[in-house]
């Protein structure tokens, strides 16, 4: 059967399993089907849940001091014990103020932080993390 239907970088009906290099000359990444949204609703520490894989966290605007972290867990179903997350702040944060990061990883969930690198300044900011996980056999 031949490639009938294109994606942009492959065809749909294109077998691609067990290939040791995927190439793209252009963009490489998820669908707007495989991508979400979901909004923190009481605090920064508050926990979320969006089971697609990739997104944006819409954190609560609660105040951030200076040189403090703050962890919340996200829920997704499609994150497995192997799986690398790709974690940047997005926008709706004051430029170079913080920093994201994944603290830790299992089956269903992960423990993401946020930490506030000012050295004092306190902030009060829905800052808006983007998400993409790596899926890994």
């Amino acid at each position: 059967m031949g490639n009938t239907k294109s994606l942009g970088i492959a065809y749909t009906d294109q077998d691609i399993n067990g290939a040791d290099t995927l190439l793209a000359n252009s963009q490489f990444g998820y669908t707007a089907a495989a991508q979400g949204t979901v909004t923190q609703a009481t605090s920064k520490s508050t926990g979320v849940t969006l089971n697609k894989s990739a997104g944006q966290i819409t954190m609560n605007n609660a105040a951030l001091a200076g040189a403090t972290a703050v962890s919340f867990t996200l829920t997704n179903s499609f994150i497995s014990s192997n799986d690398i997350i790709i974690l940047n702040v997005g926008s709706g944060a004051t430029a170079a103020a913080y920093t994201a990061y994944v603290s830790s990883l299992g089956a269903g969930s992960a423990v993401l932080t946020l930490r506030n690198m000012t050295a004092a300044t306190s902030l009060s900011e829905a800052v808006v993390l983007n998400f993409a996980i790596i899926h890994c056999a």
